[in-house]
């Protein structure tokens, strides 16, 4: 009689990451999907609303409600861009942003949700300075690991200290903080009472569906994900715990000194046009009109186009393509996407300044988008202070 024994925790393992892996290419796939087609008709209400503000009696009722129109876009393209950071597939925007504000909305919403049983202490210190990050990235940062404490406290509650600080790192810091260069940082600590972790479950706490949760509850993602947007913005983050002691995630992210945060800013640009001509080109029509009305209004010339092979020959037409100075395009369109056309229009005229909107598209990010020749990749909806200032700056 001959007997096999074989141990399969490491064969389910695997299998349960690879299920679990399936899982959020499924998700990405669907969210890849709807984003283009969503921040479309985000657009074209955004851009209306924007237009709306303009001819709205300033405190009047009626341009409150369109504020809070256009307000309500840009928290359901942070949805969006929400959906596709989690499922690794978003346009990440890096911008300076004040993370104190950032962390203050993230603990409304927590307030909100979190059970009575759980008491949240918030220590933010005042005159931080800015951080160049994706602001929708840092709410995931904050969200992720507040639910991951409380989820650690479960129904017995407990407390969930939040603090902000800033922090300079010097050379004789390298045992504490071996992964980022000398400095000036902020420090995001969030501590809970929960039941804590043993020394091998923090040495995998960061590990791709790895959870110390029973199977239903979690998908081992949040800390992963946590750790791949800190370990981007050249951060450090680390925790310490101990069982039935709770557990402390301490979070560095470099600031920006004032005088690189000037460079970056820059200077208020002027938003309106001198006459310049703009070819716009977009197979959605609300967009197309909306662009048209916004670009006159602010002082250029439009020649409007919802197909991409019809602005193809237009360009082709010397006699009136010459007076051409700038090209707004779509990405996704039938027939001829707007990287395809931006490669005709370049060879025909190579110093042409080219500003590319998406939805989102899997096929062109801005390193594409730059190495084609197109000076400007603007994700959708943009909003009007942004594509005049982007304009401007082409033309100047």
């Amino acid at each position: 009689m001959i007997s096999t024994v074989q141990d399969t925790t490491e064969s389910r393992r695997l299998q349960e990451q690879l299920q679990q892996a399936q899982k959020m290419e499924a998700v990405g796939t669907l969210a890849s999907g709807i984003a283009h087609d969503f921040n479309n008709i985000l657009s074209a209400i955004y851009g209306y609303s924007e237009l709306a503000q303009l001819r709205c009696p300033e405190k009047s009722k009626l341009r409150n409600y369109v504020e809070q129109i256009a307000t309500a876009c840009i928290r359901a393209k942070n949805l969006v861009q929400q959906i596709l950071t989690f499922s690794r597939r978003g346009i990440t925007e890096k911008r300076l942003i004040n993370i104190s504000s950032v962390v203050e909305e993230a603990l409304t919403l927590i307030r909100a949700t979190f059970p009575s049983t759980i008491e949240i202490r918030q220590d933010l210190a005042a005159g931080l300075r800015d951080v160049l990050a994706d602001e929708t990235q840092i709410h995931q940062v904050v969200m992720n690991l507040c639910t991951n404490a409380y989820q650690a406290m479960g129904n017995d509650g407990g407390l969930l200290e939040i603090s902000l600080t800033a922090v300079t790192v010097g050379n004789y810091d390298s045992s504490c903080y071996p992964v980022v260069s000398p400095g000036r940082y902020l420090k995001l600590i969030v501590a809970d009472t929960g039941k804590g972790m043993e020394p091998a479950q923090m040495e995998r706490i960061f590990d791709p569906y790895f959870t110390t949760k029973k199977r239903g509850e979690g998908t081992g993602l949040g800390l992963s994900v946590v750790h791949g947007i800190v370990k981007k913005l050249h951060g450090q983050i680390s925790v310490y715990s101990e069982p039935g002691r709770g557990t402390v995630f301490h979070v560095l992210l470099p600031c920006i000194p004032s005088e690189d945060a000037a460079d970056i800013t820059g200077k208020d640009e002027p938003v309106s046009g001198g006459g310049e001509h703009i070819v716009v080109v977009d197979d959605e029509k609300p967009i197309v009109a909306l662009l048209t009305e916004l670009l006159t209004e602010l002082g250029y010339r439009v020649s409007p186009f919802t197909s991409s092979e019809a602005a193809l020959s237009f360009f082709k037409d010397g006699s009136r393509s010459q007076s051409v100075d700038l090209l707004i395009t779509d990405m996704n369109m039938p027939k001829m996407c707007g990287d395809e056309l931006s490669r005709h229009i370049l060879a025909l005229f190579p110093t042409l300044p080219i500003v590319i909107c998406t939805g989102f598209s899997d096929n062109l990010d801005a390193n594409k988008a730059k190495a084609i020749g197109i000076r400007e990749y603007l994700a959708k909806p943009v909003t009007e202070r942004r594509l005049a200032a982007s304009i401007r700056r082409l033309l100047d």
